[in-house]
């Protein structure tokens, strides 16, 4: 009788928000990580201010913005909480993470020599921490229910700009062993692994995020200013995240027809982030060169932290927060249309 009445409460909350499917799980990088790297021994975080001050409350959560993450606003589009929280976060239970939970962890990437470089939590960890989640979540529902969920629920998948620009095109060790091709391609393996073994795990819903235009980054930018061209994008950067989506897209098309009662769909984030970077008065941003916080040339974490005297007071009028991530406004913006124009179609 008990779980029945824990159900029916969560059925009543479904219900009331109009949610369209259960839950929403999110597994990722920085670009989706809602403050699971609070929780780790870890210099990369952002639990303090700026970061988070456009978020409720004002609160610095660990998200890598200053408000909401792109999940946050798709979980909010499927009729569902207003934010995904962490799954590593102490404030939050079972009874919150049966409508959403996220496992990302900022820094990761496919690649396992990827967390490395930051000590966050790899790929293989993220799923386990999924496999014991449902496990909580059957001995909070029962079987019956959990399963349900579990089968109906949004799996959202966002990572990979790390394995290239924190890995690949840094550390000389996977550029000792593979040429760009060869490295993409082990990465579309280990994508390819992750969706099947999610779906053998029970997903039958998922996205799988593509990669932004790495090279339009303000550290990108920066960069390139540094060598003497200009404050452009770095048009290698932008081609391998392309060739790289066009390799994801197609592995989708062979899951899709591989797996028994799957759909799976591509949120490529690249087309219409450059149409903000190219054009972002027509989105009404101001700068797309550098970021909101502290210089918004290079900074990110730590050293883009509250003292710092050079932090922009609107983040709406930006495209990046800080060197690496965009505003809640350009998040919104993204969600927003890779809703309407891909995630719908998971209904």
């Amino acid at each position: 009788m008990g779980t029945f009445i824990i159900f029916a409460m969560l059925l009543m909350q479904i219900c009331t928000t109009g949610a369209k499917v259960p839950a929403v799980i999110v597994f990722g990088d920085s670009s989706v990580d809602a403050g699971n790297n609070n929780h780790i021994e870890t210099l990369l975080k952002s639990n303090f201010h700026p970061y988070g001050r456009d978020f409720f409350g004002g609160k610095a959560t660990g998200r890598f913005s200053n408000g909401r993450v792109p999940t946050d606003f798709m979980s909010e589009s499927f009729g569902l909480r207003k934010f995904v929280p962490a799954y590593l976060d102490p404030a939050y239970n079972i009874s919150d993470f049966a409508i959403g939970v996220c496992f990302a962890s900022a820094g990761t990437g496919y690649d396992n020599a990827t967390s490395d470089v930051l000590s966050v939590i790899p790929l293989w960890k993220e799923v386990k921490y999924y496999k014991q989640y449902q496990k909580k979540l059957r001995a909070h529902l029962g079987v019956k229910k959990a399963n349900t969920i579990i089968s109906e629920a949004v799996y959202l998948i966002s990572m990979g700009t790390n394995d290239f620009l924190e890995n690949y095109y840094t550390l000389a060790t996977r550029r000792s062993q593979y040429n760009i091709t060869q490295y993409q391609n082990f990465l579309v393996n280990i994508a390819g692994s992750l969706i099947k073994k999610l779906y053998s795990l029970g997903a039958r819903k998922l996205s799988l995020g593509g990669l932004p235009p790495m090279g339009c980054l303000p550290l990108e930018r920066t960069t390139s200013f540094i060598t003497g061209n200009g404050r452009k994008c770095n048009a290698k950067y932008n081609k391998v995240a392309r060739v790289f989506n066009l390799k994801l897209s197609g592995l989708l098309k062979r899951l899709n027809a591989e797996l028994p009662g799957s759909k799976i769909v591509f949120s490529n984030p690249y087309p219409i982030l450059q149409q903000i970077v190219r054009n972002p008065s027509s989105f009404g941003f101001e700068s797309a060169a550098v970021a909101c916080c502290s210089t918004g040339m290079f900074e990110m974490g730590y050293m883009c932290n509250q003292y710092n005297p050079f932090t922009c007071s609107d983040a709406n009028k930006y495209v990046f927060w800080d060197s690496f991530h965009p505003t809640e406004k350009t998040n919104r913006i993204v969600a927003k249309h890779l809703f309407k124009t891909v995630l719908s179609k998971l209904l």
